[in-house]
C-alpha cells in the first residue's frame, strides 16, 4: 500500500515556520492579487490566499476587476502595483478572460515582485539552474518530495503535460536537482509506456482518472496535480483508488499539491520582502 504524501499537513507544518519567521523578521510583507471577473473557481482560490497570508501575518490586498476588463485596464493595474512600495508580491489569478492577452499581462509584472514565478525573466533563471521564483505547484512538490525524503537525484521522472505554469517549470526543476526528466504530452507516442518507465510519475494533463494503475509502475512515486469534477466529486488526473495498490507513494486529491502550492505562494511573498529589504539597505 503506498504512503500518503500529505500536502494539507506538511503546508500547515510549514505556514507555522513561516509565520514564526516573519513575526520575529520585522518585516511587513505584502501580496497582492489581481482577479478579472466572477469565475467561482477563481474566486475561490483568491479567498483562500488571502485566508493563508492572515494566517502567517502577510498583509493583502485585492484588485478585482469586472469580466469585460481590457487587456490595458489589467496591465494598468498591474503597473500601479509594480510602482506600490509597500507590495512585495503580485499574483495576477489565472486563466484571464479571453479578450485579454495574458501574456502582456504576465510581462507587466515586475519580475521582482513575481512571486508566482511566470515572467519570462524568473523562467529563464528557472531553466538556467538559479531560480529566483519559481512557480508555486512545481516547487511545492519538490517540497513535498523532500519532506518524505523521497529521493530525486538520478530518478527517471516523467511529466505528463507541457503548461507553462506547471509542467515545463516542473522538468526543470526536477533536471536541477539531478533527475533523468521526460515531458509526454498529447502528441506522445506510445504514451502509456513512457509513464510507465517513471520512478516519480507527475500528472497535470486535466482529465479525471487518466493515470490508470496498468500506466504505473510498481514502486513509483505517483504526484496528481490535476483538480477536476467526475460526477459530482472533485478528483485528479490518477485513478487513485487503483493506482495506490501499485505506488510506493502518491498524493490524494483535494489534500495533497493543492496546499502546498498556497504555501509556497506565502513562501515566495516573505522572500520576495527580504530580498527587497535588502535591496533598499544597499
Amino acid at each position: 500500500m503506498a504512503t500518503i504524501l500529505d500536502g494539507k499537513q506538511t503546508s500547515e507544518k510549514r505556514l507555522e515556520t513561516l509565520r514564526e519567521a516573519i513575526a520575529g523578521s520585522g518585516l511587513h510583507p505584502k501580496l497582492a492579487t489581481v482577479i478579472v471577473g466572477n469565475d467561482p473557481a477563481s474566486q475561490m482560490y483568491v479567498r483562500m490566499k488571502h485566508k493563508a497570508c492572515e494566517k502567517v501575518g502577510i498583509a493583502s490586498v485585492g484588485v478585482e476587476l469586472p469580466a469585460d476588463a481590457t487587456t490595458r485596464t489589467v496591465v494598468d493595474k498591474v503597473r500601479a502595483l509594480n510602482r506600490d512600495g509597500s507590495v512585495d508580491g503580485i499574483l495576477v489569478q489565472l486563466p484571464l478572460p479571453s479578450q485579454v492577452d495574458t501574456g502582456r499581462v504576465i510581462n507587466a509584472i515586475s519580475p521582482e515582485k513575481d512571486v508566482d514565478g511566470y515572467h519570462p525573466e524568473n523562467m529563464g533563471h528557472l531553466f538556467l539552474g538559479k531560480p529566483r521564483f519559481s512557480s508555486c505547484t512545481p516547487t511545492g512538490i519538490m517540497t513535498l518530495l523532500a519532506e518524505y525524503q523521497i529521493p530525486v537525484a538520478g530518478a527517471r521522472a516523467v511529466v505528463a503535460g507541457r503548461s507553462i505554469d506547471v509542467g515545463r517549470p516542473m522538468a526543470a526543476l526536477l533536471l536541477n536537482a539531478d533527475a533523468t526528466v521526460t515531458i509526454c504530452h498529447s502528441k506522445t507516442k506510445d504514451l502509456a509506456e513512457e509513464l510507465k518507465r517513471a520512478d516519480i510519475l507527475v500528472s497535470a494533463v486535466g482529465k479525471p482518472h487518466f493515470i490508470t494503475k496498468e500506466m504505473v509502475k510498481e514502486g513509483a512515486v505517483v504526484i496528481d496535480v490535476g483538480i477536476n469534477q467526475l460526477e459530482g466529486k472533485l478528483v485528479g488526473d490518477v485513478d487513485f483508488e487503483a493506482v495506490k495498490e501499485v505506488a510506493s507513494a502518491i498524493t490524494p486529491v483535494p489534500g495533497g499539491v493543492g496546499p502546498m502550492t498556497i504555501a509556497t505562494l506565502m513562501e515566495n511573498t516573505f522572500r520576495s520582502a527580504q530580498e527587497r529589504a535588502c535591496d533598499r539597505v544597499l
